[in-house]
């Protein structure tokens, strides 16, 4: 009914208390050297190839917007694109929320 309280003993022969701590940790950062390589990296080469693509486009170029609009670059300049959508239709476009450069392509609907 009374129970004594137990407690734990080290063994002789465990490791010290420094191995122990990294015995510890190591697990955590095996999963984020993992995580790292996996996931962060790729995804950081992805983003820096998606912005030099972004920072060439040119007059001619094929453009789609974030918003799904395909259209042909009429004038670059250093913020913003002219983007012809439609014969004699143009709007300005961020250079940021463009999606995707398909390179020189046909005019807008011809």
């Amino acid at each position: 009914m009374f129970a004594t309280p137990a407690f734990a003993q080290a063994a002789n022969g465990a490791p010290a208390g420094g191995a122990a701590f990294f015995l510890q940790i190591a697990p955590l950062l095996l999963i984020f050297v993992i995580f790292y390589f996996l996931l962060i990296r790729p995804q950081q080469k992805k983003m820096k190839e998606h912005r030099a693509l972004i920072d060439a486009v040119k007059k001619g170029d094929t453009v789609v917007t974030g918003g799904g609009l395909i259209g042909k670059v009429t004038r670059a300049e250093e913020v913003e694109v002219e983007v012809e959508i439609a014969p004699n239709v143009r709007v300005k476009v961020v250079k940021a929320t463009l999606a995707d450069v398909r390179g020189a392509g046909k005019p807008a609907n011809d």
